[in-house]
Order: C-alpha cells, then structure tokens, then sequence
C-alpha cells in the first residue's frame, strides 16, 4: 500500500477509535481573552473600540455579554489587540 494509503487508512482508525470513545483526541484550546476589559484598559467605549479594530458593534455586545464568543482567528486578533493596539490599528488603518 502507498503510503498516501497508510496514512488514510490511520487517520480512518483515529477517528473511529475517537467516535467509540477510544483513542487520542487532538485538543485544540483557544485562549478567548477578556474582551471587555482589553476595551476598558484602553479606555475606549465599545462604539470606538469596534469602529477602530473594524469589529461589528453587534458582534463586540455579544461577546462582553457572553452571548457569544470569539472563534480562533478573532481570539488571536483581540489577542494581538491587547499586547500591540497602536500596531494593530495602524496595520488595519
């Protein structure tokens, strides 16, 4: 068998293992930062905050509200919003 092969057929094992509950799971963890307080430590209001990061004002309510919460890609934008937010604006600017 291809190797190709070899490694289908492993990925199909891992996932049957993974749906009887058997097996390795590969864990992701998302480190979903404190979005309001980013914002207050910037001293922004949520309308500046969002218009300046170009973030729905929808979306910011929902996710100081715990209505919703960042996906991947947003956590590490509010991630790089916290430790850099003059570069970030520039860059986006």
């Amino acid at each position: 068998m291809s190797k190709g092969g070899e490694k289908i057929l492993r990925g199909l094992r891992e996932a049957a293992a993974h749906a009887s509950g058997n097996g390795r799971a590969r864990l992701h963890v998302i480190k979903v930062p404190n979005v309001k307080a980013i914002r207050e430590r910037l001293a922004m209001s949520q309308r500046e905050f969002a218009t300046a990061y170009r973030i729905p004002l929808t979306t910011l309510q929902g996710w100081e509200q715990g209505r919703r919460r960042p996906d991947a890609p947003a956590s590490a934008y509010l991630l790089a919003i916290a430790r850099i937010p003059d570069e970030v604006r520039a860059a986006i600017g």
